[in-house]
């Protein structure tokens, strides 16, 4: 059974960078479809990005496009997300999912990494 645990999240200043990590266990997840996920209290869940074992990526909206960046090692089994050009929105909870084939459904969740971005 597949286990992901995000972490990396923290405390940051508008305009800064922080990276995200999320590392799978107890299977690889070389084949999986990977995906970061944000949640701010009272909204409900955001896409964020995700990328295909082969490296296709794909992004929620144009502004995490222009300011984020999703990748993966599946030698390591993790997934990264670089974040820069933070902004007070993207506050939120950060998580990590994994879907497997062959439904692609997301059906793995980390417990999430808090990301705050002050003003």
């Amino acid at each position: 059974q597949v286990q992901l645990i995000e972490s990396g999240g923290g405390l940051v200043q508008a305009g800064g960078s922080l990276r995200l990590s999320c590392t799978a266990s107890g299977q690889t997840v070389s084949n999986y479809r990977l995906a970061w996920f944000r949640r701010a209290p009272g909204k409900e869940r955001e896409f964020v990005a995700s990328i295909e074992w082969i490296g296709t990526t794909t992004y929620g909206t144009r502004s995490l496009k222009d300011r984020f960046t999703i990748s993966r090692d599946n030698a390591d089994n993790t997934m990264y997300l670089q974040m820069n050009n933070l902004k007070p929105e993207d506050t939120a909870v950060y998580y990590c999912a994994a879907a497997a084939p062959p439904t692609m459904a997301y059906a793995t969740w980390g417990q999430g990494t808090q990301v705050t971005v002050s003003s």
